[in-house]
Order: C-alpha cells, then sequence, then structure tokens
C-alpha cells in the first residue's frame, strides 16, 4: 500500500480517540483513525455505565463512531507499530504499510491485566474470561470467583450475581479501593462473598475451569469450586510502539505537557494511555476533546 497524507492521524478508536478525532474533524483537518481491534475499547464490554454517562457502553461509542464517520474520518483497520519523525511530518507504520501526517494523537488506551498464575492462559476462553458483562449468563447458577478491589471488579462481580449462585470476590487488600455506591451494593448482595487479604495462585480444571487455588494472610492454600474466573486489577497501558524518545512513567503511560502534547512535538496524547488522564468514561471523553483541540490548534486550526 503507498503512503497516504493526512492532516491528523489518531491512534486508537476508544472513547477519547473517537472525540479527538471528531473535535478534528470539525476544526476541518483531514484526519483518520487507525485502530487494530474494533470500535469503542473497553467501554463496548459494559452494558450499563455507571458515572455522568448514562446507557450502553456499545450504543455510546456506537453514536460517536457514527459522527466522525459522517464527519468525513477515514477508519483504518490497522495495527500501528512505529512513529517516527520525518522532516516536519510523521511517519506512522502499521501491518498493512505507512501513512504520512502533520500530527499524530496517541489515544491507543490501554488493556487488563493478567494475574500472571498457572493456568490462566491455559484456561483463556474455557473459563478465564475478561468480560461479565458478555459472558455473565453462560454461568448461570453456577460459582464464579472475581478478583480484585476496585470499580470495575465490584461492578462485574454485581453484574455476575444476577446470574450466578456465588461470586467469591478475591481482594488482597484489607478493604475495597472502588466508590462507596459500589461497596455498599456488593455488602447488600448475599450471593457475594468477600475473601480479604487473599490472592490467587492457580487456575485449575479439565476442558473448564472448575477451581481455584487461593493463599491467604496466614499463607495457607485452599481451593474454591470455580467454573469462571474474571480478573480486574487494573490497567496496562498500549503504549509498546510510541517512540524511546517520547517519555513515559513508570507505568509506561506516556507523558504530556499542559497541552496534551508530548516530549515529541507534534504527537500528543489522551485518554488512559496518557498519565494524569482520570479513570472515568467522562475523563476519556473529555481529555480526548482537549487533545483534538490542542492538535488542530497546533496546525492552525
Amino acid at each position: 500500500m503507498s503512503a497516504t497524507n493526512f492532516d491528523l492521524i489518531v491512534i486508537g478508536t476508544g472513547i477519547a480517540g473517537l472525540a479527538a478525532a471528531k473535535i478534528a474533524a470539525q476544526k476541518g483537518l483531514r484526519t483518520a483513525s487507525a485502530e487494530q481491534l474494533l470500535f469503542g475499547g473497553l467501554v463496548v464490554n459494559i452494558n450499563e455505565l455507571d458515572g455522568e454517562i448514562e446507557g450502553s457502553g456499545t450504543d455510546y461509542a456506537s453514536n460517536l463512531m457514527m459522527e466522525t464517520s459522517d464527519l468525513g474520518v477515514e477508519s483504518l483497520s490497522e495495527t500501528v507499530s512505529a512513529i517516527a519523525k520525518n522532516g516536519d511530518r510523521f511517519t506512522v507504520t502499521t501491518d498493512a504499510g505507512t501513512h504520512s501526517a502533520r500530527a499524530v494523537i496517541v489515544a491507543s488506551g490501554a488493556k487488563l491485566k493478567r494475574l500472571g498464575v498457572p493456568g490462566e492462559a491455559d484456561f483463556e476462553h474455557r473459563g478465564v474470561s475478561q468480560c461479565a458483562d458478555c459472558d455473565g449468563p453462560m454461568y448461570k447458577d453456577e460459582e464464579v470467583v472475581v478478583v480484585g478491589g476496585g470499580d470495575s471488579a465490584l461492578q462485574e462481580a454485581l453484574v455476575l450475581a444476577h446470574f450466578c449462585k456465588r461470586v467469591n470476590l478475591v481482594h488482597r487488600s484489607a478493604a475495597f479501593s472502588a466508590k462507596q455506591s459500589l461497596i455498599d451494593a456488593v455488602a447488600a448482595q448475599p450471593v457475594i462473598q468477600t475473601l480479604w487479604n487473599t490472592t490467587i495462585e492457580a487456575i485449575e480444571g479439565d476442558d473448564m475451569v472448575r477451581k481455584v487455588r487461593v493463599k491467604g494472610a496466614d499463607g495457607k492454600t485452599t481451593d474454591l469450586a470455580a467454573n469462571g474466573v474474571f480478573a480486574y486489577i487494573g490497567l496496562e497501558p498500549n503504549s509498546d510502539f510510541v517512540p524511546a524518545e517520547i517519555k513515559r512513567d513508570d507505568g509506561g503511560r506516556v507523558i504530556t505537557d499542559d497541552t496534551w502534547q508530548t516530549t515529541l512535538p507534534g504527537v500528543f496524547a489522551a485518554g488512559v494511555v496518557r498519565a494524569g488522564c482520570g479513570g472515568d468514561l467522562i475523563d476519556a471523553l473529555r481529555d480526548g476533546e482537549k487533545a483534538g483541540a490542542a492538535a488542530a490548534k497546533s496546525l492552525g486550526r
């Protein structure tokens, strides 16, 4: 494929990326969005949003995607592997070829962290899941384990409680870090049992997950019956393709100034891949809008 020229390339079509592309297109920039997976990011796994934005995550992302399409944003179903400065432009390399742009916004989001325990990879899609909204009905009247203590873990435990006869919520600490409203909802749900100061040691089974080995604060291990395991222990930024001259924090998140520009002038960042972005959907939306406006301003729009 020959190189294609744009004013701006937005890498990622999660909510931050879509918001950035929308603003840029509204300001008259020839804009493209590059995404290796489906649009919407992690939010499409949420059937009922909790916060300032309400409704279905899929519906919200779909509407935003349609808006960008109507504004003329070109969708590139490609995996970005590199960004390089080339004179007064940037070359964005993908698995399909190369593209050229005057500016770039990195809005590649993040992926859920893995537990890294024996059996996790072996039972992927055979009991190990990362989407309670998607897979919850598969575990009707069964026992499952949810790992984590933040908003996502508690939200997913509550979703699973509608289907499962028992949800063991495994948390390595003695207190949740989630919103109080979610903590109260979990406490009021008799199906959910919380195991404090407990960690997952291994996931075991045959053709499917059958049990999970956990270790308590006393160092003793026990087995929990489980047909499904759902881990929500944080996010890892998708920043491997970002060039070395762009600074990142210790967690791999891209560092920007107060104009959302990275340490490589002309490259901006937005959403959870950026250090300093909050974890709520509204934060990603506003981050994307600000990055899109900042990129457009830098290009004279």
